[in-house]
């Protein structure tokens, strides 16, 4: 792969539902440890580790249905930390941001360490103890320099089935030039075989992203022939528009801050067994509009009667808060939002 193209496969995200004080611990090792295996140097998993300690506390303490997703940035060198909770939101944000503010009274307390450790911190709440009260929050920390990838607009979690560790579904997002390539995966079934199907599919999409979505879903057919099969998404981004090709369950979805602008599934079929010939199909991106692509482990009725609060979210929070409220547990559940490439400078 030439320097033009940068790329990265999202991992399975760690889970960590914060619903006892021990808890807390286990945040705080699961992202010391994913800054470690990401490479972090110095100091900088003890500093996942604090953010994450300080975000299960508040979660722990303040909020109801909290969870807690550690994972590498799903574009650059670093690691997130994204906390997604029910309640009962944070009234006055920027007070809570301050050093040494705690109350309580609301979620708040330790959010102004996060704030001076993360390199990018991004929050957003909504007060008052309603059904949509509740409060999402992305830390990113990047090595020195990485300042850039932690304001890429791009969000991504993959998870398993509950109790399981392996993961049957996969996705992966690359930027060669102007254009932003996404690929979701998901591997018929669940567990070892299903996840081996998913990475066979992204080993085949990295080996050459530039090329056409239907050369890449022709060739994923092929090297999945003697697996169980996946269905597949690639989404394209370019020049205001999204470019999708998609067999299976996976579905594309384009949102700006106030409706839902257009949503499709895949072709009929299965890549890998009985595939048809694939087909480019196009949707329209605004300015400022986010691309959804997801698997059917997130209940496609999200997008029936959203709330404008949702249309309006970066997509590292809205990633989140589609698998919060709208994940199957019995199936593997992938979101990955993004936005337009920014233009080479």
């Amino acid at each position: 792969m030439d320097a033009a193209v940068t790329a990265a496969v999202a991992p399975p995200t760690v889970q960590v539902r914060v619903d006892h004080h021990s808890a807390v611990h286990l945040a705080a090792a699961s992202a010391r440890t994913v800054a470690q295996r990401c490479g972090m140097p110095g100091a900088l998993p003890d500093q996942a580790a604090v953010i994450a300690s300080e975000l299960a506390s508040n979660l722990h303490k303040h909020a109801k249905d909290g969870t807690l997703y550690v994972q590498p940035l799903p574009l650059g060198a670093g690691l997130e930390i994204l906390t997604a909770d029910r309640g009962p939101g944070i009234p006055e944000i920027e007070r809570c941001l301050s050093d040494g503010y705690t109350t309580s009274g609301t979620l708040g307390a330790g959010l102004g360490a996060v704030s001076r450790i993360a390199t990018v911190l991004t929050i957003r709440s909504r007060a008052g103890g309603g059904d949509d009260a509740g409060t999402l929050v992305c830390a990113r920390l990047t090595p020195p320099g990485g300042r850039e990838a932690a304001q890429q607009g791009i969000g991504a979690l993959c998870l398993p089935v509950e109790g399981e560790e392996e993961c049957g579904d996969a996705c992966a997002v690359v930027d060669t030039g102007e254009s932003r390539t996404a690929a979701v995966v998901d591997g018929l079934g669940h567990g070892k075989d299903a996840a081996h199907a998913a990475r066979t599919a992204l080993r085949t999409f990295h080996d050459d992203p530039r090329r056409p979505l239907p050369d890449l879903l022709t060739a994923m057919n092929r090297a999945l022939r003697n697996t169980r099969g996946a269905a597949v998404g690639l989404l394209r981004l370019q020049d205001g528009q999204a470019d999708y090709c998609g067999i299976g369950n996976v579905r594309v979805v384009t949102v700006s801050g106030r409706q839902v602008d257009g949503r499709m599934g895949g072709q009929p079929g299965i890549v890998g067994w009985s595939m048809p010939v694939p087909q480019i199909r196009r949707l329209p991106l605004p300015s400022g509009a986010t691309a959804v692509l997801h698997s059917d482990g997130v209940d496609t009725r999200w997008t029936h009667a959203p709330p404008p609060h949702l249309l309006r979210l970066p997509p590292p929070l809205l990633s989140a808060a589609l698998v919060h409220g709208h994940r199957r547990i019995r199936d593997d559940a992938t979101v990955l939002t993004a936005k337009q490439p920014p233009r080479p400078r």
